[in-house]
């Protein structure tokens, strides 16, 4: 997209969206002295780095304590790598009229020149030689580290944003960009013969924000690598996931851009980006498929008896208490953990089969310690279970005897009862018998009176006659 000359160096305009920027790379003055904002910002993304780092050492088995030497002597490699790789490849432009004004023009970073893989050179080899000399495991501290460079790379890219610099070739995309400096630098750098910008490249049409590309898929890249973190299956994971998932970005991005650093036709970090990226991901796929093979023997050092007491340690000399009594392990404990010391370590770095070799035997003899702690576990708990079932089968029978006697019992007793009333039944019964034979006949005279002196009285009525005659005449006639 064509726009029109800018003369102001301090706007940044992004047309398609209608954004428009005055930002002077100039923050503010102390005296006679300039704060930039490229400065500022690369500070801020180093703050935000240490602060999400150093609560998160603990989760990867390190102690913080002994971590934060590594950290500082890592910032100050990075700073210095970053700004002799950048210098490096653009000696030309540093080389003055005495050494005095070549290094000072070197030392001055305030308006940009920072090479981010010569900060990560420089931050790695620092970093890890004073790891080396504090006893810190590396791998972990990478691990953990890289996330930090993502949170510092995700800011820190904005200081070119403020600067105008790290741009791209032209570009229609609704993101593209332009601004007084931006144009500047494309018309000096192809306008004339010692420029270094490819010609093709039109300071009048909108360019490619290749900060912003990077600023955000290193961001991404934060949230996804720390989330995973949590998951990692091997100390390095993370560490070869962020070279990897940097290199991919940076290969593309990197062919975008009109600043590369060049050695002779080849863009020196898109060659570089497109090693990582491969290395890392053969690595990972090697790494993980041994893994899956045999998960113990890639044991997260955080998990580890070592790890555990440094940072037990480390929290005792906090808190002002001794620290002699967390070294009383066994003679077995010790050995083991002899085995894995922090020189070994370093050589395992190295890929030293002698190294493996006795990494492999510890790890038989971890494993032939741990069988046999089952072993004597599986032993007395089946002596438990044994002495449990015996106590269980002796309370059952004593409970089923008890039952047997309280069920015989009442059954005697029931049938002493029922005898009882039986025999109490009989005895009623005769006795009602008995009453009803005796009372019986004078029943039956009874009846018989009253149904004489009836019939009389009938006989009476109806005949006139004598009512008793008739009635013995007819009790005669019914004997």
């Amino acid at each position: 997209m064509e726009v029109e000359r800018i003369h102001d160096t301090t706007e940044i305009y992004f047309p398609k969206l209608g954004w428009k920027f005055f930002i002077n790379p100039t923050a503010f003055k102390i005296g006679g002295f300039e704060i930039q904002w490229y400065g500022i910002l690369i500070t801020l993304g180093l703050i935000a780095a240490l602060v999400y780092c150093f609560p998160r050492m603990k989760r990867f088995g390190l102690d913080s304590d002994r971590a934060v030497d590594a950290v500082i002597g890592g910032v100050l490699g990075g700073i210095v790598g970053a700004r002799l790789y950048y210098v490096l490849f653009n000696l030309d432009d540093y080389a003055k009229g005495s050494a005095k004004e070549t290094i000072k023009a070197i030392v001055n970073t305030r308006e940009g020149g920072l090479a981010i893989y010569g900060g990560l050179i420089g931050a790695t080899v620092i970093g890890l030689l004073i790891c080396k000399l504090r006893k810190v495991k590396m791998l972990p501290m990478l691990d953990v580290t890289v996330l930090g460079f993502l949170i510092g790379q995700g800011i820190g890219r904005w200081g070119n944003f403020v600067n105008q610099e790290a741009f791209g070739s032209n570009t229609s995309s609704f993101l593209g960009m332009t601004g007084g400096k931006i144009q500047d630098t494309i018309y000096y750098n192809t306008t004339f013969l010692d420029g270094t910008m490819d010609s093709s490249v039109d300071y009048l049409k909108t360019v490619h924000p290749c900060f912003l590309y990077e600023s955000l898929w290193c961001i991404l890249g934060f949230f996804v690598l720390s989330w995973f973190s949590k998951r990692r299956k091997f100390d390095g994971q993370i560490l070869l996931m962020y070279l990897s998932w940097y290199g991919l970005e940076r290969f593309f991005v990197e062919g975008l851009r009109t600043d590369s650093l060049y050695f002779g036709k080849i863009r020196i970090s898109q060659a570089l980006s497109a090693v990582l990226f491969v290395v890392s991901v053969i690595l990972l796929i090697i790494l993980f498929s041994k893994y899956r093979r045999d998960p113990e023997a890639f044991e997260l050092y955080v998990n580890t008896e070592e790890s555990h007491k440094l940072i037990e340690e480390g929290r005792r000399k906090r808190m002002g208490l001794p620290v002699e009594d967390i070294y009383s392990a066994s003679a077995d404990e010790e050995d083991i953990i002899d085995d894995f010391d922090d020189e070994d370590f370093d050589d395992d770095f190295d890929d030293d089969d002698d190294i493996a070799d006795k990494a492999e035997k510890t790890a038989e003899k971890i494993k032939d310690d741990a069988e046999e702690k089952v072993s004597e576990a599986a032993d007395k708990a089946e002596e438990k279970l044994e002495i449990a079932e015996e106590t269980v089968k002796e309370k059952a029978e004593a409970v089923k005897d008890t039952a047997k006697e309280k069920v015989s019992e009442a059954a005697d007793k029931a049938e002493e009862k029922l005898e009882k009333a039986e025999k109490n039944v009989r005895e009623k019964a005769e006795a009602v018998k008995d009453a009803a034979e005796e009372k019986a006949p004078e029943a039956a005279d009874s009846i018989e009176d009253k149904y004489e002196e009836l019939a009389e009285k009938v006989d009476t009525k109806l005949s006139g006659g004598s009512g008793k005659k008739s009635h013995n005449k007819k009790k005669r006639n019914r004997k």
